[in-house]
């Protein structure tokens, strides 16, 4: 049975820092990766103060520096915004209030590729981003 967003949200899995063997992505051999977990990402997205934005790239440099890491694993960070984004949409959709969620759309724009894998209308990112004078 499939895991909904709050149950990969709340996984008790904990960080990890590992030295990969053979180059992966933008990772050469033998540095250290960090693999977040999603409550990493949302409390990252957390401290973005609100009309500014980040990218999936800065999120990896700026994890890596805080846990002691070379780099950030690029594919986990990918699913791990991905989940932030739809368990916390799900909350919205719930009656949560914008400020009780991490701002997920501060760090997913129309040519990030995360956008493309989010179940929800993406209309809602545009539109949260733009208000907050962030190009959609």
């Amino acid at each position: 049975m499939t895991k909904s967003w709050e149950e990969k949200y709340n996984s008790d899995k904990p960080h990890l820092i590992k030295q990969i063997d053979k180059d992966f992505a933008d990772i050469p051999a033998g540095a250290q990766m960090l693999i977040a977990t999603p409550h990493i990402i949302a409390d990252y997205l957390r401290q973005i103060p609100q009309g500014y934005g980040t990218d999936v790239k800065k999120i990896r440099t700026d994890l890596a520096n805080e846990y002691g890491a070379e780099y950030t694993c690029p594919v986990t960070t990918g699913i791990f915004l991905r989940t932030v984004a739809e368990f916390a949409h799900e909350q919205i959709e719930a009656g949560k209030d914008l400020a009780e969620v991490p701002p997920f759309w501060r760090a997913i724009d129309r040519k990030s590729n995360t956008l493309k894998k989010l179940s929800f209308d993406k209309s809602f990112i545009a539109e949260k981003r733009l208000a907050e004078g962030l190009p959609a």
